[in-house]
């Protein structure tokens, strides 16, 4: 996986954490349901990059 694709998927997983730990600590569920939406996004990016990967070598 490149380097800068991997640090940005694994940007995204972590900025979801974030906004859903935010979201749980107000009480807000409308972010911590974006919280974990982008947390799925970030995962499925980083499946799909691993597979594309997979299939180079």
């Amino acid at each position: 996986m490149g380097a800068g694709k991997k640090i940005e998927h694994t940007a995204e997983t972590v900025k979801g954490k974030t906004k859903e730990a935010a979201g749980k600590a107000v009480g807000n569920e409308t972010l911590t349901a974006k919280g974990k939406a982008e947390q799925v996004k970030g995962d499925m990016l980083q499946a799909g990059q691993k597979a594309k990967d997979a299939l180079k070598h």
